[in-house]
């Protein structure tokens, strides 16, 4: 298949290898999912694909770890990061990606905390008030969020652009 080339064979191992970095101790958030997430879409070319894959991965991550009543925001906000991959895409420099990074965690950051409020999971009063302590109490999870996306990003685009230095065929 022309669709399967090397350089999606490997893009789409590093994304189960860093899929499964979810399975080992961590601290609370400092994860890969939207690490993962962004760099899907920043280097596989085929839009399907760079949804299917990491989904694909996160799936199976989840089946082990279990699911959960918020799972519905923290894949909208994976797929939301995918995008903003796609536009990282145009234009991947260190400056631009820092920015994709921060911007995709504290997507992360909205959204899930926002979840976490409306599906009443928590002890918060459904008013602003409400939604303010949520969000106040996830400030410690954002800064790990996005100490682990800023860590498996360097790692991730880092070491494809290493592989792609030394060979070409992954260009």
């Amino acid at each position: 298949m022309k669709f399967i080339t090397p350089k999606l064979l490997l893009i789409s191992a590093a994304v189960i290898v860093v899929a499964f970095m979810r399975l080992v101790p961590h601290w609370p958030n400092f994860t890969p999912v939207a690490a993962m997430a962004l760099f899907a879409g920043a280097t596989i070319g085929k839009k399907v694909a760079a949804f299917a894959i990491p989904f694909a991965a996160m799936l199976l991550s989840d089946l082990i770890l279990g699911f959960h009543s918020t799972m519905v925001w923290v894949y909208l906000s994976f797929a939301l990061t995918v995008g903003i991959g796609f536009l990282l895409s145009r234009n991947v420099k260190a400056g631009n990606l820092i920015l994709a990074t921060v911007s995709s965690s504290a997507l992360f950051y909205l959204i899930t905390n926002f979840g976490a409020w409306a599906s009443g999971m928590m002890p918060y009063t459904h008013d602003f008030t409400g939604l303010t302590q949520a969000y106040i109490a996830g400030l410690p999870f954002f800064n790990n969020g996005l100490m682990g996306d800023l860590f498996y990003n360097a790692i991730l685009f880092g070491g494809f652009y290493l592989v792609k230095s030394r060979y070409p065929r992954f260009a």
